[in-house]
């Protein structure tokens, strides 16, 4: 991850890139995700999991080496469960994610926010998930009406969320 100096801001790569706006090869996710974590900029390629109330998989998944990937959890957008807390932001932390985009709900937000990571949510919710391991892994997923396809280059900061389909440049 650049320092946040050299952090390639969302702003500047819209304007930098209207023409890739305009195909379709960068898309903005609506701004309907809260910012949690101590990170408020952060960028990777996209590593993602699609799944429902049930955040197994997620922890599988931040036990590996993250590399600076951003983890894109599709959970359907659900209100009713948190897919990530405290001890997953520890875990993403540790294991080298950049960070993590979540359609649904985290929790143990003081845990987050005291993580060097960047995590995007709905909202917080204090309910669990169950632990069952269900899902799929590296598929492309929608969220908010936004195709993420495994490998596109996820940009977040204060101002929104970006997926491009390759790495950008100003």
């Amino acid at each position: 991850m650049p320092e946040t100096s050299a952090f390639l801001l969302t702003c500047d790569l819209c304007d930098a890139h209207e023409s890739l706006l305009a195909q379709g090869s960068l898309r903005v996710l609506p701004p309907v995700f809260l910012s949690f974590g101590a990170k408020t900029q952060f960028a990777g390629p996209a590593a993602t999991l699609r799944l429902f109330e049930d955040n197994g998989m997620v922890r599988s998944t931040l036990e590996t080496a993250g590399q600076g990937r951003v983890l894109v959890i599709d959970g359907g957008g659900s209100l009713r469960c948190a897919l990530v807390g405290g001890n997953l932001a520890v875990l993403a932390e540790k294991n080298g994610w950049a960070g993590i985009i979540v359609h649904g709900c985290v929790r143990d937000t003081a845990e987050i926010n005291a993580c060097q990571i960047g995590v995007r949510a709905l909202a917080a919710m204090p309910v669990r998930s169950v632990k069952k391991g269900g899902g799929e892994a590296e598929v492309t997923v929608t969220i908010a009406g936004v195709r993420i396809a495994p490998g596109q280059w996820i940009y977040a900061d204060a101002d929104g969320v970006l997926v491009a389909d390759q790495a950008l440049h100003t």
